[in-house]
């Protein structure tokens, strides 16, 4: 069993870890950096403005128009769970594509995905407790039409 102080030692190179990462612009907030870190590389391997945090319903935007709403999820032994953080009033059609990526334990990239609207739509389920759509990035929807997997692009930017 590790004492308090020696886990707060730990926690204090993360929390200096987390202030380095957002000075450098590839975190926008004091959250989980997986979200962050899946919205900056997606960004970048396809050449996407992020929006502002406050832009409701999508994440980025590409040259073209393209609306995209940026979730992931990071794997582990203690947790292997697909599920991603909560879609919030998907009917209301605010982004075209879903980017979800899934991260091994050390944020290397294990699959990844771009899945039109439409398809997250028929693939979700609602939550009612927290009024919000469940998606869960099986490996089926890797097969689905229209979806494409772009793990290797997003694993050419981290080389």
């Amino acid at each position: 069993m590790h004492s308090s102080k020696s886990v707060l030692g730990l926690l204090h190179v993360y929390d200096t870890v987390l202030r380095e990462l957002r000075a450098t612009g590839v975190l926008r907030s004091n959250n989980n950096p997986v979200a962050d870190f899946a919205e900056h590389l997606f960004c970048e391997a396809f050449d996407w403005s992020l929006t502002s945090k406050s832009t409701k319903g999508h994440d980025a935007l590409a040259p073209d128009g393209t609306r995209y709403e940026i979730k992931a999820r990071r794997l582990s032994d203690e947790n292997g769970t697909r599920q991603l953080s909560a879609i919030r009033n998907l009917n209301a059609g605010h982004f075209d594509f879903l980017a979800g990526v899934l991260f091994n334990s050390d944020f290397s990239v294990f699959r990844a995905a771009l899945i039109p609207w439409s398809t997250v739509v028929e693939r979700s389920s609602h939550i009612k407790s927290t009024n919000s759509a469940k998606f869960i990035l099986s490996d089926e929807t890797w097969k689905i039409q229209g979806v494409q997997d772009v793990t290797d692009t997003l694993n050419q930017v981290l080389k």
